[in-house]
């Protein structure tokens, strides 16, 4: 353990490998979680879809050792790197556990606090997910989520859709849609989804940032793009025009960057507030 009486052995690999630990990506999402949570003392937390741990093991240090978190993610290769990061800080608050979030392994009534950093919209069945939260959520308990909605990225989806259009690939579009739809939800929808499980809805913060890329070639070998969302375009396409289309989707995306000076991709997000209901 890198941890000893006080101190951090600086020279140790692992201490060193866990330093960098805000994600691009989830920077935004997870800082805004930070910003709105109670702090509260002795308090039971919840994360939904930890991945490798931020925010939660920021929050572990905020609260105190006197709280205890949860995390949940069904990703081994992130809860192993979480693991690595709770044992180079000397962490004793925090519990990983890699399953899924619709079959929770809690009792009901535990949890004071859940928070979801763009947890909630990659789960197979989000409405399980919300009523399981409400199944082990105390009255009164605070749940902070943040999602991205519909509109991210749309200035490359509009590119992709004009593509598939252009070559009448309406069965490709159609698909498109949905899985926009499976992965960022209207805001209607999830404020729908937390106020019929029984929770109020306290705040709602919306926020937007931007992702600037030299052009589509740079964006597509963005080692995150290529992680996080490529695979699930390019399945999409059948795989005897994949190449052929995504060939050309990327010398369009390199127009667009040529007439802007960059490829600019907007992410719109928000950050909901609310308290579990008391019965």
């Amino acid at each position: 353990m890198a941890f000893r009486e006080g101190e951090y052995d600086l020279t140790d690999p692992e201490l060193v490998s866990a330093i960098d630990d805000l994600p691009i990506w989830s920077a935004p999402f997870g800082m805004k979680i930070l910003e709105v949570v109670d702090l509260r003392r002795g308090i039971n937390v919840l994360d939904i879809g930890c991945g490798s741990g931020f925010p939660a093991v920021e929050l572990s240090q905020r609260l105190g050792h006197d709280c205890g978190i949860h995390c949940v993610d069904p990703w081994k290769e992130a809860c192993d790197r979480l693991g690595r990061k709770i044992r180079a800080w000397g962490i004793d608050n925090i519990e990983v556990h890699r399953i899924r979030a619709e079959h929770l392994p809690f009792p009901g009534s535990v949890f004071d606090l859940v928070i979801s950093s763009n947890g909630i919209n990659n789960v197979d069945d989000d409405r399980q997910v919300i009523s399981e939260i409400s199944r082990v959520s105390r009255g009164g308990a605070q749940m902070v989520i943040a999602v991205n909605l519909p509109g991210t990225m749309a200035e490359f989806y509009q590119v992709f859709r004009t593509l598939l259009l252009d070559k009448n690939m309406n069965r490709e579009l159609e698909g498109l849609e949905r899985h926009i739809f499976a992965k960022r939800k209207p805001l209607e929808y999830t404020l729908e989804l937390i106020s019929s499980s029984g929770f109020t809805v306290r705040d709602i913060y919306r926020d937007s940032f931007r992702m600037r890329y030299m052009d589509g070639t740079a964006m597509m070998n963005n080692f995150f793009i290529r992680l996080a969302f490529l695979p699930c375009w390019k399945e999409l396409i059948n795989s005897s025009q994949r190449e052929t289309i995504f060939r050309q989707l990327e010398a369009e995306l390199n127009k667009v960057a040529g007439r802007q000076g960059c490829l600019t991709l907007t992410v719109p997000w928000v950050c909901i507030d609310a308290r579990k209901d008391r019965e």
